[in-house]
């Protein structure tokens, strides 16, 4: 019995050792189910103080760098919605850097993308949007073995096979609101709507993503009502507003365009500048909610908003990766069914539309998603084919 209770006291004073020896994981940090918690990314942070990870469940460690600062209702507050969830869910650790979007902050760019990756801390590295593609592939390049992801943008898709773009089909959002405008632009009984059926589309810039957007809308008011015409204009710019505001204003003036969609960055809100200004037109905003972005009264006549959904397309990734499914190397291009687009269905859309064009878009979005509707896209279209439906639409 003595020998006994000798054994079982050595065993009481090793579990005891090893227990202590056990490091809790920091917030920010990840711990390895091989490894010491917080050297390695991947593993476990959760579970009780001193327990063992889960050995079913991959947590990951994921830095979120961002090309300007959160507070933009716009992308980067998107993406970092989405990531914070995935957090929240327990999915993932998440350290989120603003980087600034200045002239002056944008040296650091390159020197924190460098640092993060060089750290080996995290499992994936996210960042976005048009400004970023350069600086990525530079350090994609000299650390292949980090893991990358970019949203909004395919400029070196396929260059590095530790990258994935993340793209959307912008193509799909268009053809809802397509929808949307032309049933709005016949509802003369709706203040600011005149009995021409013409709708307007400003563009950015003449290229195959603006013109993904543009064939969407197009097929999608072609397929409501085929007399509807929509004069098309391009910016050449994404942050030229007077020359948009022109635009608005002569498409308003000469065309009598009632609805206008504005395709174009910061340049769509002289759409919008237009529509108040003259008194006689609605805005669409595209992106983000941009009811909740602009100005009270510009709001007020924002009747929609076309929707890239960033944060959700994220965690479509990290449910795709937790499913065994990657895609580094490639190109992700996410429409409906991924919860990468979609539309602002409350507030003006619900107050302003009637209850038959509501039920209209509802149901044009479920025709998409059950693919009774193929929404053509203008992106590696050799046809030209938004090019021809653009000229035929024209009033």
């Amino acid at each position: 019995m003595k020998k006994f209770f000798a054994i079982l006291l050595v065993a009481l004073m090793v579990f005891t050792v090893v227990a202590c020896d056990k490091k809790p994981v920091e917030p920010g940090t990840s711990g390895s189910e091989t490894a010491d918690p917080g050297t390695e990314p991947g593993g476990d942070p959760g579970g009780d103080p001193g327990g063992e990870p889960d050995p079913e469940k991959k947590v990951y460690s994921v830095v979120h760098l961002v090309n300007g600062n959160l507070g933009d209702k716009s992308f980067f507050d998107s993406a970092n919605t989405g990531l914070t969830q995935l957090e929240a869910d327990g999915r993932i650790t998440l350290k989120t850097i603003e980087m600034g979007g200045t002239d002056a902050d944008q040296p650091k760019w390159q020197e924190t993308l460098n640092e993060v990756a060089e750290s080996q801390l995290y499992d994936l590295v996210v960042c976005g949007t048009y400004q970023m593609p350069d600086y990525l592939k530079e350090t994609a390049t000299a650390y292949p073995d980090q893991k990358f992801l970019i949203y909004d943008d395919t400029t070196y898709v396929g260059e590095n096979e530790n990258v994935v773009n993340v793209s959307y089909r912008q193509n799909d959002m268009g053809y809802l609101i397509g929808v949307y405008a032309a049933a709005m632009t016949t509802k003369t009984d709706i203040d600011k709507i005149n009995p021409e059926k013409v709708v307007g589309f400003i563009g950015g810039v003449d290229s195959p993503v603006i013109n993904d957007f543009l064939y969407g809308f197009l097929t999608g008011v072609q397929a409501t009502d085929p007399e509807v015409k929509v004069d098309t204009r391009y910016v050449n710019s994404y942050v030229d507003t007077a020359t948009a505001k022109e635009m608005g204003l002569a498409m308003i003036n000469d065309n009598n365009v009632d609805i206008i969609w504005g395709v174009a960055g910061l340049s769509g809100n002289g759409g919008a500048e237009a529509a108040l200004e003259s008194g006689k037109a609605w805005f669409i905003g595209v992106d983000s909610d941009q009811e909740l972005t602009l100005s009270a009264e510009l709001a007020a006549i924002t009747l929609t908003s076309g929707l890239k959904n960033i944060g959700q397309s994220l965690i479509w990734v990290f449910d795709e990766w937790d499913a065994g499914r990657t895609y580094w190397g490639t190109e992700v291009n996410l429409g409906l069914v991924e919860g990468g687009v979609g539309f602002v269905s409350d507030k003006n859309f619900k107050n302003i539309a009637p209850q038959d064009v509501q039920d209209l878009v509802l149901e044009a979005e479920q025709d998409v998603r059950d693919k009774k509707v193929e929404v053509p896209s203008a992106i590696g279209d050799d046809t030209n084919g938004v090019i021809v439906m653009r000229d035929e639409m024209q009033p």
